[in-house]
């Protein structure tokens, strides 16, 4: 059985078409990671796998259970067995590392102040935060709040974790850093994950398969060899990461180009024909 399975998935707010017939499955353990350009749905993809978002048709189902056919109380359930790591992490500001990482422990289960506290202390050993439990966000590094994020994310066991851009704004050593914590996670618990990313080199790194969307579709979804090689054009300018090509509906102008233009371009004329 397909750990997530998208089914015909189209998403749309007013006017705007996000997703349109998007399809995808994702296999029990692996990793799938999703690029595409700004604005082209990603997020709107994790939100409808989460529940946090309706399809317009189509459907999102979780190890065989269709997310939107599910009471409330059902769906509450079903997302305890899914990790969100947000792209800034989205910690709580007014508490601690420990009281964020144990945030959904203290919530959703019947464990005692110290098993929260080993709890606490095992997810943050896996993320390279080991003894930062006293922290608060304020005192953090970019990377250490998306790692604290991780933390957070995996304390109830999740048998699936959602990554939204977790490389965002890093550095590169950062974020070699948070690629490698990514595969160390799916080794160590076993996870389904999917991550959305714009860095090449992590969604290299990390996927059993990449699927682009472009203009609300899903264009492939391969494992990364052949996703590589793949003569769409569209893909390829994305791997390239050149303006010039069809991802882009109005590329603007080279300097060069604005220049012949405004040299061949009419002089401005007055409202008596004469010019100025």
């Amino acid at each position: 059985m397909s750990a997530i399975d998208v089914v015909n998935l189209s998403k749309s707010f007013g006017k705007l078409v996000v997703l349109e017939d998007v399809n995808l499955s994702v296999q029990e353990g692996e990793s799938l990671v999703i690029l595409g350009g700004s604005g082209t749905g990603k997020t709107v993809l994790l939100r409808c796998i989460m529940g946090l978002l309706t399809p317009d048709r189509g459907h999102v189902a979780i190890e065989g259970q269709v997310i939107q056919d599910l009471r409330r109380e059902e769906l509450f359930e079903a997302r305890k067995s899914i990790g969100m790591c947000f792209q800034m992490a989205a910690l709580f500001d007014s508490m601690t590392v420990e009281e964020n990482v144990g945030f959904a422990l203290l919530r959703h289960t019947g464990m005692s102040k110290g098993e929260r506290a080993d709890r606490v202390d095992e997810c943050l050993n896996m993320v390279g935060l080991k003894g930062t439990q006293n922290l608060r966000p304020s005192e953090l590094s970019g990377g250490m709040k998306r790692r604290v994020g991780f933390a957070r994310a995996i304390a109830l066991k999740p048998k699936i974790l959602l990554f939204d851009e977790p490389t965002t704004g890093l550095d590169p050593v950062m974020t070699d850093v948070i690629g490698r914590i990514i595969l160390d996670l799916k080794e160590e618990l076993g996870v389904t994950s999917i991550t959305i990313t714009h860095d090449l080199k992590s969604a290299f790194e990390i996927a059993d398969r990449i699927a682009l969307l472009f203009r609300g579709k899903c264009l492939a979804v391969e494992k990364p060899e052949a996703f590589r090689d793949n003569p769409n054009e569209v893909i390829q300018q994305f791997l390239r990461g050149t303006a010039d090509g069809p991802f882009l509906q109005d590329p603007p102008p080279r300097a060069r180009e604005r220049r012949q233009a405004a040299a061949h371009a009419p002089l401005p004329s007055t409202q008596n024909g004469s010019r100025t």
